[in-house]
């Protein structure tokens, strides 16, 4: 993580959960690198599940989320700075398209570069 002070970085990380909560892909993208990373909390790749790079991606990955979550909501939000990555703990609720409920806790892992986030790294708690 390059260096970006704790105020400019809580500026990126709230304009980019805002932008999340509210399902606004431009938003997003404007908080991110070029070369952005999203590591995926589930997906077909061991260990990494679904790894996503670039806007492009990136874009796509949020559209084919906004089709199978009807809702999506973080909150309880907490941020720990490290060394060189920021952990952020939340709380996200809502509901899938089959009308499944979502209600887990889960950490992201950024790494920032430029002023932006150019990774994100998902784990969420599996319910079963």
């Amino acid at each position: 993580m390059t260096a970006i002070d704790r105020k400019q970085a809580m500026d990126v990380l709230k304009a980019f959960g805002k932008a999340f909560n509210k399902g606004d892909a431009d938003g997003i993208l404007a908080q991110v690198t070029d070369d952005f990373e999203w590591r995926m909390h589930e997906g077909p790749e061991a260990p990494e599940g679904a790894v996503i790079k670039g806007l492009e991606a990136t874009r796509k990955a949020l559209a084919e989320r906004a089709e199978a979550i009807e809702t999506m909501k973080f909150s309880e939000t907490e941020v720990l700075f490290g060394d060189d990555h920021i952990v952020g703990r939340f709380r996200a609720t809502g509901r899938y398209t089959s009308g499944e409920e979502i209600d887990v806790r889960g950490i992201d892992i950024y790494s920032f570069r430029d002023g932006k986030i150019s990774v994100k790294d998902s784990y969420w708690k599996a319910i079963r």
